[in-house]
């Protein structure tokens, strides 16, 4: 029988017990039927759950800002900033390859790819989140899948909750303009909802210009049994690369351009549509189906060498599950059952330019399936268990068809044929007790995967790398939280063990696997009421990211600080008319990308303090201004060192002290 069939076979097979319990226990309230797989949380997760409000009013100007004041959290930008375009989000200390560890959500679909371009927060629209549910660690990776190593990040969307229209308009630093539109209503029955928004900056360096431009909506019916929907996303950017800043040559000025003539360009295209069957009052089933394209054609000249890459990728995707609430021996059980189907296609044209004949013309199809189940059991008032599990089955196949004849071609070579198949398992055991109503224990373990990315298995063109392992990672995370009057707080502390975690060679160009590495880590957080108009906020993180065997046993993995941290506060100074947020980060210093022997000298730390005033008047008419980097400190997070020269290494700076004026009009 093959492998789909089995599949969908042991899918129902699993279902069909589960909806007659459905149908026995019929007398049960409503299940909570939300944007994502989450329902009330995964027991035994530190999870976050970032609100309305405190995304709108946060001093970062970007997606990526407001995630980085969570604890734990670490950000790199290689381009400036500009509008969070290159800003990579970092969790649990992956470095370099961050983007491929963390994976991002939009209600609850996958946005990471088949390919290194890492997620492109710029074209989500912030005005429609209505929150963003962010799960530490490998916690994810039952209900997720692939990729969910660091942690998980669900953007859900507000829809029609918050009716109504906006007109927003906004002119900072840098040359920086942008506009934004919305409108939410209901209207006989169905949900409607669009945002569409505008961004261009000169940038904080020379080619570092950016042009941003998104569109997205719903449509939701609600029907008696549930509700169909179906949602879009657009977005096209352009963006200048300016390259890196060379240490070794003195007088450089920081906001000039090595590369005058580099740039990257995206298309994007996202349809899903699906419903939602409630069954009785105590399970729904969900089945959507979505179609995700992506197109990006690159221009790179790096020492007289010119590089142009054209590459397209087609996600295809089916993800149904069925939620249930039972209560077998008077005992509460919440569970989830699902499969994941995703196929990919792959085409990249690799050139010595636009127009040329291509030297490598790359073709690569993934296909995965998977199967999954989670439960939670509450063993009594007080005490919670789950457990969860995936089996996940990818097949792959790529070609490379080279063109020695083509301009530029006479030096590579054609890339061997491919084809392999690989399943892999991840788990999740999690516990929860509530001491008081106020103080509750959390713990958990868990296995998570990571399959190679096609662009991880091409890398940089011939030779490539095929045959890459597939990562792994086994966590312990033990941790408390609770609320004491006025103030709330959390801690943690993780470990997690990775086998074949997969990194980027930059002698060669291709990636590999690494030797063995370990992260060990506290994460810890905290919120205070000081006075009713007065929250003061701070968080800290210590993460100990190293290489526990091979050459490079016990030296740290690049471009981890060990030390980061956050403070702020939200002021009301004059409640709805005039707001006050402050943001103030630190990060110690962090390895430079390809000092595995950590002999050169560190990225140093940095203090980021941002400010917003904010008001609105007669809640229709919105104002505000945001500085970011208030004290104009001058820093960069990241840098790329030399493997043998001691001192040599190229650097991307970052912007100083930047402004951004808004208003925004409600009606």
């Amino acid at each position: 029988m093959p492998a789909y069939r089995y599949s969908l076979c042991l899918t129902l097979s699993l279902l069909a017990p589960n909806m007659a319990l459905a149908q026995q226990y019929a007398e049960l309230p409503p299940v909570l039927v939300t944007a994502s797989r989450l329902g009330d949380g995964i027991t035994g997760v530190a999870t976050s759950v970032i609100g309305y409000e405190e995304i709108q009013r946060s001093p970062g100007e970007t997606i990526q800002d407001v995630l980085g004041r969570q604890s734990g959290i670490q950000l790199r930008s290689l381009y400036g900033g500009v509008g969070g375009a290159g800003t990579t989000v970092d969790m649990r200390g992956f470095g370099a390859t961050a983007s491929a560890n963390t994976l991002v959500l939009v209600n609850g679909r996958r946005l990471n790819d088949l390919d290194l371009a890492g997620i492109d927060f710029a074209a989500l629209p912030k005005a429609g989140i209505e929150r963003i549910e962010v799960m530490r660690g490998n916690s994810g990776a039952v209900l997720y899948g692939d990729g969910a190593m660091g942690g998980v990040i669900n953007i859900v969307t507000s829809g029609a909750a918050r009716p109504g229209y906006s007109l927003d308009a906004g002119i900072g630093s840098l040359g920086q303009r942008e506009a934004a539109a919305s409108a939410r209503q209901s209207i006989d029955g169905f949900e409607l909802s669009a945002y569409g928004s505008f961004a261009n900056s000169d940038g904080y360096r020379d080619n570092n210009k950016l042009l941003q431009r998104n569109a997205s909506g719903e449509i939701r019916r609600r029907l008696d049994f549930g509700d169909l929907y179906m949602n879009f996303s657009l977005d096209d950017q352009q963006l200048g690369l300016p390259g890196e800043r060379r240490s070794r040559l003195s007088g450089q000025h920081p906001r000039g351009a090595t590369n005058p003539y580099d740039y990257a360009n995206k298309q994007g295209q996202n349809l899903t549509i699906g419903g939602t069957w409630l069954i009785g009052n105590h399970a729904d089933l969900v089945l959507d189906a979505g179609v995700r394209r992506k197109s990006q054609d690159a221009y790179f000249d790096q020492s007289g060498f010119p590089s142009y890459v054209d590459t397209e990728l087609t996600t295809y995707s089916f993800t149904p599950r069925l939620t249930l609430q039972n209560r077998p021996f008077e005992l509460g059980l919440n569970s989830i059952l699902g499969l994941d189907l995703y196929n990919a296609d792959y085409e990249s044209d690799r050139q010595e330019r636009a127009g040329n004949r291509p030297i490598h013309r790359y073709a690569a199809e993934q296909q995965s399936l998977a199967l999954y189940g989670q439960s939670t059991l509450a063993l009594s008032a007080a005490t919670d268990i789950s457990a969860g599990l995936r089996l996940q089955r990818t097949e792959v196949s790529a070609r490379d068809r080279y063109d020695a004849t083509a301009p530029g071609g006479g030096f590579g070579s054609q890339g061997a044929p491919f084809d392999d198949q690989a399943t892999d398992y991840a788990y999740h055991l999690g516990f929860e007790h509530r001491f008081t109503p106020g103080f509750e224990v959390f713990g958990r373990t868990g296995r998570s995967f990571r399959f190679p990315t096609l662009d991880e298995r091409i890398g940089m063109g011939s030779p490539t790398n095929f045959r890459l392992q597939t990562q792994t990672s086994q966590d312990v995370e033990l941790g408390f939280q609770g609320k004491a009057g006025a103030a709330g707080y959390r801690l943690s502390a993780y470990v997690m063990r990775l086998e074949n975690e997969l990194a980027f060679n930059a002698v060669n160009f291709t990636n590999r696997n690494l030797d063995p590495t370990e992260r060990r880590g506290i994460e810890a957080s905290g919120d205070y009421q000081l006075l009713p108009e007065l929250k003061l906020r701070a968080g800290a993180g210590y993460i100990d990211a190293e290489f526990r065997k091979g050459a490079n046993a016990g030296k740290r993995v690049p471009l981890v600080s060990t030390w980061s941290s956050n403070i702020g506060f939200s002021w009301d100074i004059l409640p709805k008319l005039v707001l006050l947020d402050m943001d103030a980060r630190f990060f110690s210093a962090r390895r430079m990308e390809n000092d595995e022997r950590n002999f050169q000298p560190q990225i140093p730390g940095h203090v980021l303090l941002d400010l917003r005033l904010s008001g609105a008047f007669d809640n229709r008419l919105r104002w505000s201004l945001a500085v970011q980097n208030l004290l104009d400190r001058t820093y960069y997070d990241y840098s790329v060192a030399s493997a043998t020269t001691y001192g040599s290494y190229n650097y991307y700076p970052q912007p100083g002290r930047t402004a951004m004026a808004r208003l925004g009009l409600d009606f």
